[in-house]
């Protein structure tokens, strides 16, 4: 039988109901407009690099986005949704097209971009998105949407985010024909280049310098291991209105909404460093050994194991800093809000 450990980046999660492989955008809508008619819950998802399902599984039909496709017209790039995310980076930067090569590395597919907002070293997505393709499940049209419309603005939000209501077919970015990167400020990366901060760099040594720091972070997945085995960032960085006082030496950013502190931050002065938790509970689960933000599946975790750590994580954080974080990877059929106790005592 099929489960989601075998469809995920954590490598946790139940059985699934029904499995469909969407190879094609007419398959994909018929599959979705066929479940939804008829009342079968749906699952739409990836490459599984942001999802965590529970341990009894998905009752439905699992869809997974496999669509194909990208076309390079001058410095519009159009990707399918499940054309895997760093491939199209490679090919742009390939090109000739400046704009997506801090952005490397990251796992999971174009369809997810959009989503998340996907970040990294200073850049955006909505820096660059041009429109996407979307279903709208509610009405059945299948539109096209400009930034504008997406819902950007505060860290990694969009109208897509925490709603199953839209499936996104294809994302269009503008990018900048040139060899040059925009000017980069991000600490370890403009460290890692050997520039000042402000200055640019070649797009395929930015690429390259990318892909080198993700590594020494264990930031790229690696099915050999374990230190991979994870959702990226597993907690999303809060953005407080105001920051409170036994918060304040942590570094901060601004927001639209307020101000930005680094979970990882947080995390690990609240006394879980990197590579905490192979002695607590089963063993099972930890915090990478390269960072601290990242919930990683050591072998052999249940998704209650995986909820049992991260929400003790997340007590010792509210507990240090009177701040609640909240997972950033979409959560079916779990919560961090069940109690720790229920899988293992400390």
């Amino acid at each position: 039988m099929r489960t989601f450990a075998d469809l995920t980046t954590m490598r946790v999660g139940g059985p699934v109901g029904r499995f469909v492989a969407a190879g094609s955008e007419d398959e994909l809508l018929d599959v979705i407009r066929g479940a939804d008619s008829s009342g079968e819950p749906v699952l739409v998802f990836g490459g599984g690099s942001n999802l965590v399902v529970g341990d009894r599984g998905w009752d439905g039909v699992a869809v997974k986005i496999t669509t194909l496709g990208a076309q390079i017209d001058d410095t519009l790039v159009r990707a399918a949704a499940g054309v895997e995310w760093d491939f199209l980076v490679s090919a742009t930067v390939d090109a000739g097209l400046a704009g997506l090569e801090p952005l490397s590395g990251i796992p999971g597919s174009v369809g997810g971009t959009p989503v998340q907002n996907v970040g990294a070293f200073g850049t955006l997505t909505s820096d660059v998105l041009d429109s996407v393709r979307v279903y709208d499940r509610a009405t059945g049209a299948v539109e096209s949407w400009g930034p504008e419309r997406c819902g950007f603005g505060s860290h990694r939000q969009s109208t897509f985010k925490h709603t199953d209501r839209y499936v996104v077919l294809e994302v269009s970015y503008r990018l900048r024909r040139s060899q040059q990167s925009v000017p980069l400020k991000f600490d370890r990366l403009v460290a890692a280049l050997g520039i000042d901060a402000g200055a640019t760099a070649d797009i395929r040594e930015v690429r390259a310098a990318v892909l080198r720091l993700r590594r020494e972070k264990g930031s790229i997945y690696d099915p050999a291991d374990t230190d991979t085995w994870g959702v990226g960032s597993f907690f999303i960085n809060p953005v407080l209105e105001t920051v409170p006082e036994a918060a304040a030496a942590s570094p901060t950013y601004p927001d639209p909404l307020g101000t930005k502190l680094p979970a990882g931050w947080l995390i690990d002065k609240a006394g879980f460093p990197p590579g905490y938790g192979a002695e607590w509970g089963r063993g099972t689960v930890a915090l990478s050994s390269k960072h601290a933000l990242a919930v990683c599946n050591r072998g052999n975790a249940t998704t209650t194991d995986v909820m049992s750590f991260a929400s003790h994580i997340r007590a010792g954080v509210q507990e240090r800093f009177d701040i609640r974080l909240r997972p950033e990877c979409h959560l079916v059929n779990c919560s961090l809000d069940e109690p720790v106790e229920r899988a293992f005592a400390r």
